[in-house]
């Protein structure tokens, strides 16, 4: 679980950092809600770049984060509507935007939640001690960048098939980067090297995505509350009977899907889905295999999934996925949509989802399909980042399969967008959700030494949960406590 006791002379060491760098820790609270930052705060960051390497970043951690690259200040939660003429399914899909977030992707957030309790309490000293991000991806970009931000080190490790994007940035911010073995589907080779780490250095502190409770807490506070908000919105400005039929995220490090757990609570008949690669369909079949859907690791049930909680797998072909990334962003591609009916304001936002926000939209088209619903159901996924993050992967595949063709367009919409149907999908009942929290025994337990009665409480007893989800209140006044120590604002 997520570890407040104190370590008073790492802490002392930390306060003294953030004074030198300048550092000021935002709460929760205000990731949630950006209008109750300082207003110092809001000034000074009108002349900050998003991107820029500087403490101020820290108060964008915010799904609100107004769309400009350099001072850009806070409005309304960030979505992109993918409507009836692309998907064609009655219900609304509504995809939350993490394009806009500091390094384009949100796991800026997860990783806050991992590092920023650990640095006010002392459980990480930033004056020695490295911080190492394992991910197959935005983890690791996010869990470098906050590093930064917090005058800590960081290592970063990830496999070596990934993104030409992510090694080329991650070299120029990250103290050291390793790159592991194999691709998207071999994190058992990232948690190797994390043991390896642990046996031979002492001054590093592993920060592990998929068994990090801080991950799960940052999304089930700041990722609800966000689709929550802009839910009430369209409540309230088009149909007052509009009903939350869904929520849809990749499993991952089961920190995003975690969000669908403050959901069910506030709408109880929201359903959780939970979206993996056809080629990979663990949750599904206890399968294995690589696949293209960067970001999203498998062949294990992360120890932070509350499997209990999600209603839903959906197995997605990574070749829908990558025919879709070249229909919504070569302008061969973009002109066919207009044609087809799509409107100019759709078209000219689709570059806001990425390959794992393609696999979580299809996903919601399945579950619509699936339950027939109808234009008072909305069903939200997550865009964890955009195309900017993949411009090689277009690259590759104009030099594998040559320029994109209008008829290439024709099929990729007919075919991968508008083809889906209900096959490679299960609604889970009690056995099928048991089947799959059981596989967490031969990773977290035989693997990674977690203990069986902890696999088992996670299973048994709801309080597990609650433990956690009760935590963020304590751990902003951690933070308010620490920031007071520090003395800048």
């Amino acid at each position: 679980m997520i570890n407040l006791k104190r370590n008073e002379q790492a802490r002392k060491n930390n306060i003294q950092r953030c004074k030198e760098k300048g550092i000021v820790i935002p709460t929760f609270e205000q990731m949630k809600h950006p209008e109750k930052i300082h207003a110092k705060t809001k000034d000074q960051l009108k002349q900050i770049g998003l991107w820029d390497v500087n403490p101020l970043n820290l108060f964008r951690i915010s799904w609100k984060n107004e769309q400009k690259e350099f001072g850009g200040g806070f409005g309304d939660v960030n979505f992109v509507e993918f409507p009836s003429s692309l998907t064609g399914v009655k219900a609304k899909i509504i995809g939350i935007s993490g394009k806009w977030f500091p390094t384009g992707a949100h796991k800026v957030g997860a990783t806050f939640g991992c590092l920023a309790p650990s640095l006010v309490t002392g459980n990480f000293d930033s004056t020695w001690q490295k911080a190492v991000w394992p991910s197959t991806g935005n983890f690791c970009r996010g869990g470098a960048f906050n590093s930064a931000l917090l005058g800590c080190e960081s290592i970063a490790i990830l496999p070596e098939e990934m993104s030409k994007e992510r090694f080329a940035w991650l070299n120029k911010l990250a103290g050291e980067v390793i790159a592991t073995p194999g691709g998207e589907s071999n994190v058992k080779e990232i948690f190797d090297k994390c043991w390896e780490l642990k046996r031979t250095r002492k001054d590093v502190l592993i920060f592990n995505q998929f068994e990090e409770f801080g991950n799960y807490l940052w999304h089930y506070e700041v990722t609800a509350s966000a689709v929550a908000e802009v839910f009430e919105a369209m409540k309230n400005s088009i149909d007052p009977n509009l009903k939350l039929a869904g929520y849809i995220s990749s499993t991952g490090s089961a920190g995003t899907i975690a969000a669908g757990d403050h959901l069910k609570e506030k709408y109880p008949s929201c359903k959780i889905g939970a979206s993996e690669a056809l080629q990979c369909p663990t949750l599904l079949q206890n399968g294995f295999g690589g696949h293209r859907i960067e970001g999203i690791g498998d062949k294990h049930v992360p120890w932070i999934h509350n499997v209990k909680n999600t209603d839903f797998v959906f197995a997605i072909d990574d070749e829908d996925c990558m025919e879709l990334s070249r229909l919504f962003n070569d302008e061969e591609g973009k002109k066919y949509l207009l044609k087809e009916g799509v409107d100019e304001q759709t078209v000219a936002k689709l570059s806001a989802a990425g390959i794992s926000g393609i696999a979580n939209m299809l996903s919601a088209v399945k579950l619509a399909k699936y339950y027939e619903l109808n234009e008072h159901d909305v069903i939200f996924t997550i865009l964890t980042d955009s195309m900017e993050l993949y411009g090689s992967r277009l690259e590759e595949m104009n030099d594998k399969y040559g320029k994109y063709s209008e008829l290439d367009a024709a099929k990729s919409f007919h075919k991968s967008l508008k083809g889906q149907r209900t096959d490679n999908m299960l609604e889970l009942n009690y056995q099928d959700k048991k089947r799959i929290h059981n596989l967490k025994y031969f990773t977290w337990i035989e693997q990674q030494q977690r203990e069986l009665s902890e696999l088992n409480a996670q299973w048994n007893d709801e309080e597990y949960w609650n433990s956690t989800r009760s935590l963020t209140g304590k751990i902003d006044s951690l933070i308010e406590e620490f920031n007071n120590e520090v003395g800048i604002l």
